[in-house]
C-alpha cells in the first residue's frame, strides 16, 4: 500500500496575515505503471528563481513529471518497493515516458531504472534503506542519510523486504555534456633549421 503524505501549505489571508492554506493528504500521487509500488507524490513545484509566493494556487496541481521546469524546483516523496517485488518484465521506458522523461533513461544499461536528470537532487532517506547505484560503485543509505545527486547517471535498489521512502528536492541545473571521444595527442611541429649566414 502506497504511503500517503500529509501536506501542510501556508499562505496569507486578504489582510496579509499568515494562515494554514492547505492541510491534508497530498493529492498528486502517481504509481509507476511498469513498477508497481514505485510511487511519486509531488508536494510543490516552483517555476523560476527567485520563486514566487504570490497567489493561492496549488503549485503541485498538474501531471506528475520527473524533472522541474527551467530554473525551477520540485519537492516530492518517493516510495521505492523492494527489488524482489519488481516484475521481471518491467519496462523502464514505459515508466520514464509516463512521467515525461523518456529521454532520461540510460538505454545502454541492463538496469531499467538507470537514468540521468538535468538536476541537483537532495535525497533524504525517511524510512528503511536503499542503495544509490552509480555506473561505477554504489552505497547503502539508511534513514537519516542524505545524498546529493549532481546530474549523475544513477539508479536505486531496495534489497530489504520493506519499501524505502525518501524525500527528494530536485533543482533544475545547467546540462552536463560528456565526450566519449578520446583525446588525440598532437605531435609538435618539427623545429625549422636555422639558416646559416
Amino acid at each position: 500500500m502506497i504511503w500517503r503524505v500529509r501536506r501542510v501549505v501556508t499562505g496569507h489571508d486578504a489582510d496579509g496575515k499568515s494562515i494554514i492554506a492547505r492541510d491534508g493528504i497530498a493529492p498528486n500521487m502517481k504509481e509507476m505503471p511498469s513498477f508497481p509500488g514505485l510511487a511519486l507524490t509531488d508536494l510543490w513545484e516552483t517555476k523560476g528563481a527567485p520563486a514566487s509566493n504570490a497567489g493561492d494556487a496549488d503549485a503541485a496541481e498538474r501531471p506528475v513529471h520527473l524533472e522541474p521546469p527551467k530554473n525551477g524546483t520540485i519537492v516530492r516523496i518517493v516510495e521505492f518497493p523492494p527489488d524482489s517485488t519488481r516484475p521481471h518484465s518491467s519496462d523502464g521506458r514505459e515508466g520514464f515516458k509516463a512521467i515525461g522523461a523518456g529521454h532520461a533513461q540510460d538505454k545502454h544499461s541492463s538496469d531499467p531504472m538507470m537514468h540521468r536528470t538535468g538536476t541537483v537532487d537532495y535525497i533524504i532517506v525517511l524510512k528503511d534503506e536503499i542503495y544509490a547505484v552509480m555506473e561505477k560503485g554504489e552505497t547503502l543509505l539508511k534513514a537519516g542519510d542524505v545524498l546529493i545527486q549532481r546530474g549523475t547517471m544513477h539508479s536505486w535498489s531496495v534489497r530489504s523486504n520493506e519499501p524505502c521512502i525518501v524525500a527528494a528536492i530536485l533543482v533544475n541545473a545547467k546540462p552536463l555534456s560528456f565526450s566519449k571521444e578520446k583525446s588525440v595527442s598532437k605531435k609538435k611541429p618539427a623545429k625549422k633549421a636555422k639558416k646559416k649566414k
